[in-house]
């Protein structure tokens, strides 16, 4: 499984599943469960108010500051879709197992459209939701170590998938 402090770390796009899927993979495991956006919201106050107050730099480095403690912890992770973005983030992500998790634009519709997201509040939210996944797509594909998409099926399929590549990870490839 992980040794020591390393974690099981999901990334990927708003509206993936990620705190859905992480919290179920960690129940699999009987690992701890942490979520980086969940931390700063706890300490910090919602995350929309944080935008709005103090701009995305001061959230940027909240979440900073939660994702190492996250990673410090070992378990699953979440991280927000846009930790990676943070060059320490990545470079921290070297050293613990990442799972990518994708969505079809289709599928993630439903999950954000009236979302409160702080990202996702100017024009259409479905067109914001891409271009940041467009953007941050090849950062996300440099960091994972396995990908699945959470667009079809039950979300248990794809837990059970984490969950098999965690106690045996190869074959390389499940997705």
């Amino acid at each position: 499984m992980t040794t020591g402090s390393e974690a099981i770390v999901l990334i990927g796009p708003m509206g993936a599943g990620k705190t859905s899927i992480g919290k179920r993979v960690a129940r699999a495991l009987g690992i701890r469960f942490y979520d980086s956006d969940a931390a700063v919201a706890r300490d910090h106050g919602p995350i929309e108010k944080l935008f709005a107050e103090h701009g995305e730099e001061h959230f940027r480095a909240l979440e900073r500051r939660a994702v190492a403690d996250g990673l410090a912890g070992g378990g699953v992770v979440a991280l927000g879709g846009g930790a990676v973005l943070h060059p320490d983030t990545r470079a921290d992500l070297a050293s613990h197992r990442v799972v990518l998790l994708i969505v079809s634009p289709r599928v993630v519709a439903g999950r954000v459209r009236d979302s409160s997201r702080p990202l996702l509040q100017a024009g259409d939210a479905i067109e914001r939701w891409a271009a940041i996944l467009e953007e941050r797509r090849p950062v996300y594909d440099e960091l994972a170590d396995v990908t699945f998409d959470t667009s079809s099926g039950p979300l248990q399929g794809v837990v059970d998938d984490i969950v098999a590549w965690v106690r045996d990870p190869e074959p390389e490839e499940r997705a």
